[in-house]
Formats: structure tokens, C-alpha cells, sequence
């Protein structure tokens, strides 16, 4: 526990049961003994739909503790084409669904009118509201995946730097510290595919860490998003530190379950990954592992 006996809450990311959907992490965070969910605002209507959130949440007893800004490349016409509309409207998604946290991207290069009006919109709605606005970090993109495998853009950039060619996708950087926030989204999946001390990273993101999306990775070119504990990533040293600083906000389970050939297997990861959160969070574990209802394949 932290300094003053709060346990630490841990919550599912929307993400994690993807190609399942909205619903079904809900329904497997209530099963599986997760404290709430964080929303991931993408293509699928119920994401997006106040009121459907509002229902699956009282259905399942399941509180959303974040959203996710639908800034992922995916999610580029989610809620219209204007990023800086659609930070807002988080915010306000957030407010209206009783969440702390909204998470959102650096601003890709590309948006050059949000990339430097975004600091100062991050400041202003954290100014006028309680939703706390949490910057991510991310990493080095390569050339074919953000332009396409074959792609003239990604030829050309190949072209200069070899095949595989990582350039950097955000601005100023993929690091939200070279700018300064008040507040910060630590993603342990992103840094170990950006290739950064995760420990330093968080020592500069200060009192200012607000948020963890709790995951691994082996420093692979793509975002693996493993469960925790089983990648090269530092999980237990930062869940440690978190709990002995007194950490107030929220730690989200956002990892990939595609390779889960049935729900009682992805229940399974779902469970083994909060075990490794409470256990190195709160010094608990689940009791035991669920037995999911409607075990369909996925």
C-alpha cells in the first residue's frame, strides 16, 4: 500500500480483449475481479456512445476510471478529423462517465496547428475541470507503418535510412517530458519498444505520474503490450515504487490477448496479469482464477 493505506486500484483497458468488444471488457474486468476499465475511444459505436458506457458500467458494476482519447493511428476519423474537438470531447466524455483520467497521445507531427496549440489546451482543460488530462509516452515508429508497406512516402524514407527506417511520428518527440506536463501517462510496452529506461523515465515524470498502463515488452520494433512479467521491462520495480511513494492515481492492465484462441484463455491472461498488479501493487492477489461465463470461442 502506499503512504497512507490507499490500495492502489487496478483497472482493464477496453484494448486488452481486442477483437472482442466494448461490452465483453466489461463484463470480463467484473468476472476476472478488476477494480473498473479504462474506455478505448475507437471505431467500434459503443466506444463512443455515453449512454451505452453508462449502461454496461451499471450492468457490470464496473466504475470507468480513464478514457482513452481516440488518438491512436486507427482512430484517426473517430469523432471527426479535428484532434484538439476530440481532446475535448474526452474530457467531456470523462466528466460525464465519472472518470479521473483522460489519456491521450503526443500530437503526431502532421498536426502542426494541435502540436503547438497543445500544451496550452492540455493546461486549459485541466484548469476547468477535475479530469486530469495524462500525456503518454510512445516511441520511434517505422517508415512502412505509418505510410504502408510499399508506399511511396515509406520507399523514400527507406531510401535514406535502409529498410525499417524508425522516424519519429510525434512532436517534439515521442517523449512528453521534452515538453512538460503536468500530468503523465507511464507506458511500460511503449518504453521498452522505444528502447528507454523506464526507471528514469518515471523519476522525470515526477509527482507528475498520474497514470500507468501496466504491460511489458522485449524491446521488439513493434508494441508488444506482453503481460507483465514477462518481457525485459522493469513491472515489479515500478509497481514497487509506485506503492512506496504513495501513488494516487489509477494502474490499467493494457496488454494483447489476440493470440487467446478461446474466452476462457483470455480470461486466464486477464487474470494472471492483475495477479502480477496486486501483487506487487497491494501485496494481494485474487482469490482464484474465474470461470468465466458464455465461454465462446473468440
Amino acid at each position: 500500500m502506499g503512504k497512507a493505506g490507499r490500495e492502489i486500484r487496478v483497472g482493464l483497458s477496453t484494448a486488452s480483449v481486442y477483437p472482442e468488444n466494448t461490452e465483453a471488457a466489461f463484463r470480463y474486468a467484473a468476472e476476472t475481479g478488476y477494480d473498473g476499465v479504462e474506455l478505448m475511444v475507437w471505431a467500434e459505436p459503443a466506444s463512443q456512445s455515453i449512454a451505452t458506457v453508462q449502461t454496461y458500467a451499471r450492468r457490470y458494476g464496473m466504475p470507468v476510471l480513464a478514457v482513452h482519447a481516440p488518438c491512436l493511428l486507427i482512430s484517426q476519423r473517430v469523432w471527426g478529423a479535428d484532434p484538439a474537438a476530440k481532446l475535448e470531447r474526452s474530457v467531456r466524455t470523462a466528466e460525464a462517465l465519472d472518470a479521473e483520467t483522460v489519456v491521450v497521445h503526443p500530437p503526431f507531427r502532421w498536426q502542426r496547428r494541435y502540436a503547438e496549440g497543445f500544451p496550452t489546451q492540455v493546461a486549459e482543460l485541466e484548469a476547468s475541470s477535475s479530469v486530469v488530462v495524462a500525456v503518454e509516452n510512445m516511441f520511434p515508429m517505422r517508415a512502412d507503418t505509418l505510410f504502408g508497406r510499399g508506399g511511396g512516402a515509406a520507399r523514400r524514407l527507406e531510401r535514406r535510412g535502409g529498410p525499417g527506417l524508425a522516424v519519429t511520428a510525434f512532436s517534439p518527440s515521442y517523449d512528453p517530458t521534452d515538453t512538460g506536463f503536468r500530468h503523465y501517462t507511464l507506458d511500460l510496452s511503449h518504453t521498452a519498444t522505444a528502447g528507454m529506461d523506464p526507471v528514469a523515465l518515471a523519476a522525470r515524470m515526477g509527482q507528475g505520474l498520474a497514470h500507468l498502463h501496466l504491460a511489458d515488452g522485449r524491446g521488439a520494433a513493434h508494441d508488444e503490450h506482453l503481460i507483465p512479467g514477462e518481457g525485459s521491462q522493469p513491472c515489479a520495480q515500478i509497481c514497487a515504487s509506485l506503492a512506496r511513494n504513495g501513488f494516487r492515481g489509477h494502474v490499467v492492465i493494457e496488454v494483447n490477448t489476440q493470440n487467446a484462441r478461446t474466452t476462457p484463455d483470455r480470461a486466464a491472461m486477464l487474470h494472471r496479469a492483475l495477479t502480477f498488479a496486486r501483487t506487487h501493487l497491494n501485496h494481494s492477489e485474487p482469490a482464484s482464477s474465474p470461470e468465466p461465463t458464455g465461454a465462446r470461442r473468440s
